[in-house]
């Protein structure tokens, strides 16, 4: 089962990491482009609150036992799979790119400098919401992606997942930091 501690003191040593790194730029640092199609670090912050909400509803619908669990999901050797691949998929070394769910796509307008703020108070949600969902991980529940129902995989893989998405994401806005112009 997945380590609660360990997840809680992850998601503070990425909202720290993010300050550290970002917390001193400018709205119009935090917002600039190297190139259209690359995301601003504002944006990668947005991503990452806006992809670990739509989890949110799942595990509202868990607790109110409401959620049904997709076909897919009931079969264990391809929710083991998915847990596997998604998790690989998100790791932060980035190797690999990876086109992002239309659902999760980060806003395309400026987005206010309190940017960070807003990612420290995502993530003391966050915490709160894994905290409070200690006895569904005990019950080992099978969810699928909020992206895509055919995607299933454990709801402690699901918090695994938040957690090496958001390195990943440092990891992609930093680069954009490398090649921010100089003032």
């Amino acid at each position: 089962m997945t380590n609660i501690i360990f997840l809680l003191n992850e998601i503070d040593r990425t909202t720290k990491d993010f300050d550290r790194e970002f917390g001193g730029l400018t709205s119009d640092q935090l917002n600039w482009k190297a190139q259209a199609e690359v995301w601003s670090i504002a944006q990668n912050i947005d991503h990452l609150i806006v992809i670990n909400e739509t989890y949110y509803p799942v595990i509202q619908a868990l607790r109110e036992g409401t959620y049904s669990t997709p076909f897919l999901g009931k079969i264990g050797f391809i929710v083991n799979f998915f847990d596997k691949i998604i998790l690989s998929a998100v790791q932060p070394d980035r190797r690999r790119k990876i086109k992002t769910f239309p659902i999760w796509q980060p806003s395309n307008s400026e987005i206010s400098a309190d940017i960070l703020l807003r990612f420290a108070k995502h993530h003391e949600d966050l915490k709160q919401l894994i905290r409070d969902s200690e006895d569904l991980l005990k019950k080992n529940l099978v969810i699928s992606s909020p992206a895509n129902s055919n995607i299933v995989y454990h709801l402690s893989a699901a918090f695994d997942i938040i957690i090496a998405h958001e390195k990943r994401h440092l990891e992609q806005a930093k680069e954009v930091l490398a090649l921010l112009p100089k003032p």
